[in-house]
């Protein structure tokens, strides 16, 4: 099926999909915006904030930003789920920094603690601790963070920390039981869905890469797909995908707003 949907529209790969480099990501406003603050987080070994709706493009964004570091001077430690505890914060860290956790939490945070300062001032790397799903936290957990990112009478920092999540966790954070963590939060930024002439140009960056420099969607089914979408990339891709299928099924030439509207409603169908 995929080299019958290739062949008709004359690609070199499917387009819309995920397994781009980041050298060949789209760099709309939200994105650069998104990556210039990841960039100077863990430049200054900060503590970042990014929320976005789902499909805003957050992990993209980090991903063409660690794409730019001297790999060799820095160390991420990845939490997709966060859903552990101050436990399992502590035991990644420990684990991703070539430890081996010890069992209880009393020595296992003074143990992660330590390895973060090795980190830094013996082997000159800086620890990125970078946590997905970050409106999942809970308050002990948004609390230990902080303290890990207290060092040298709160002078320094041993790791940058970046906090992805959902618009809700900039909510939590402003609750005043975690006013010492909102103190100390030094980069935030909400990534914004993208504009009309934004995702149509993300269509056409997409498809050039999948070897289509041409036309290939109408403009009806571009603000169509958009404005479906209401602008976030992943939903943009889904549209494009199931689009790029009608009009396949069809034998038409290009996606026109039939094509979209099969789309939206094969998209959105409960």
């Amino acid at each position: 099926m995929i080299d019958k949907l290739t062949g008709h529209w004359g690609f070199t790969r499917m387009p819309f999909g995920k397994d781009l480099a980041p050298s060949m990501l789209h760099r709309h406003s939200s994105h650069a915006q998104a990556v210039a603050r990841i960039t100077w987080c863990i430049g200054e070994r900060a503590l970042g904030v990014i929320t976005g709706e789902v499909g805003a493009g957050k992990t993209v964004a980090v991903r063409a930003s660690l794409s730019q570091l001297d790999h060799p001077r820095h160390k991420v430690i990845y939490l997709a789920n966060p859903a552990v505890g101050v436990a399992g914060i502590h035991h990644a860290i420990v684990a991703s920094l070539g430890g081996v956790p010890r069992p209880h939490k009393s020595t296992l945070i003074p143990q992660a603690t330590a390895l973060l300062a090795t980190e830094n001032n013996e082997r000159g790397r800086v620890p990125i601790l970078i946590i997905e799903e970050a409106h999942l936290l809970d308050h002990e957990q948004l609390e230990a963070i902080r303290m890990l990112t207290n060092d040298e009478m709160d002078s320094n920092s041993p790791l940058a920390c970046l906090l992805i999540g959902k618009p809700t966790l900039r909510h939590k954070i402003k609750l005043g039981v975690l006013a010492a963590l909102d103190q100390r939060i030094q980069v935030r930024y909400n990534m914004p869905s993208i504009t009309g002439e934004e995702t149509a140009s993300y269509l056409v960056h997409h498809l050039a890469l999948a070897g289509r420099s041409d036309t290939l969607f109408t403009d009806d089914a571009i603000t169509l797909i958009h404005d479906t979408a209401r602008g976030f990339p992943r939903a943009v891709n889904n549209l494009a995908v199931q689009a790029l299928l009608s009009a396949y099924a069809e034998g038409k030439p290009i996606i026109d707003e039939t094509s979209a509207r099969a789309a939206v409603a094969e998209v959105t169908a409960e």
